[in-house]
């Protein structure tokens, strides 16, 4: 079977984050491990796995996103990767509704080739600051927030965007933490950076030290920096060493998330077993 590596949310190779895409052409998943072995094989953030559903039913696809080391509830760029993946190749057009554990996902690709992913927006709770987690980031930390179950990580607000960029966490204390992870964010110091907010995101209870750009942490973004910044739609921008933007539209108990994605590599996957 085909296996591809897209890099999501960048318009050019070598940026962005990429995942691992298999396109299934059972009308079943095969056995979880099987899917897992592969997952660690390619081990990027996420390797997503999707077959096709019968026509006339609630969604086009059954989607499933795995990192080296777990199955995720929810995954942005992976399924970005795959969306992008089924258009580029003449697989589907328009828009393709996706059956995942966070409910049925819809992914919209525009004539440019830019995808829109409609998610559910995140709950956010205040919470106070876990100390293993202060201790880990060694910043100052203003706020603090729970994600709720679909995203399941803890959203802090640090002080200015150097000190997002700054972050070297010690990341075996972060594990303790418990959840995904932890996402770092800031407000962008320069109105006309061409985006409005900055984050960073660590997960290393799922296998992934630093995930470049993760569109899921996003629908958790959107909500906490609209209600700070005032307006609906935002741009934000995502990593350390690899970025990525994603732009953000707040739709109430809805967020949509925009970006591009690229294939970089493109092979045959032949250990079935």
């Amino acid at each position: 079977m085909r296996i591809r590596i897209v890099d999501a949310f960048s318009e050019r190779p070598f940026a962005g984050n990429p995942a691992g895409v298999v396109l299934l052409d059972s009308g079943a998943f095969p056995d979880t491990a099987w899917l897992q072995r592969v997952a660690t094989e390619v081990n990027l953030s996420e390797t997503a796995f999707a077959h096709p559903l019968p026509a006339g039913g609630d969604a086009d696809w059954a989607l499933r996103w795995l990192t080296p080391a777990a199955e995720v509830n929810m995954c942005g760029h992976a399924t970005l990767a795959t969306a992008h993946v089924l258009h580029t190749t003449g697989t589907a057009t328009g828009t393709v509704r996706f059956r995942t554990r966070s409910g049925v996902l819809t992914t919209t690709a525009d004539d440019h080739g830019a995808i829109t992913m409609d998610f559910p927006t995140a709950p956010l709770t205040p919470v106070e600051v876990p100390p293993v987690v202060a201790g880990a980031l060694g910043t100052e930390i203003r706020s603090a927030h729970d994600t709720g179950p679909d995203v399941g990580d803890l959203l802090v607000e640090l002080a200015d965007e150097k000190s997002v960029q700054a972050l070297a966490p010690d990341l075996k204390a972060l594990a303790g933490h418990g959840g995904r992870g932890v996402i770092a964010t800031a407000r962008a110091e320069n109105p006309d950076s061409g985006y409005d907010f900055l984050s960073r995101c660590f997960f290393p209870n799922v296998g992934i030290d630093e995930d470049p750009v993760t569109g899921s942490a996003h629908t958790a973004l959107a909500p906490f920096w609209s209600a700070r910044l005032g307006r609906a739609a935002l741009v934000g921008l995502q990593g350390g060493a690899r970025t990525g933007f994603v732009r953000t539209e707040l739709r109430g108990d809805r967020t949509l998330l925009t970006g591009s994605a690229v294939t970089v590599i493109d092979g045959e996957l032949l250990a079935t077993d």
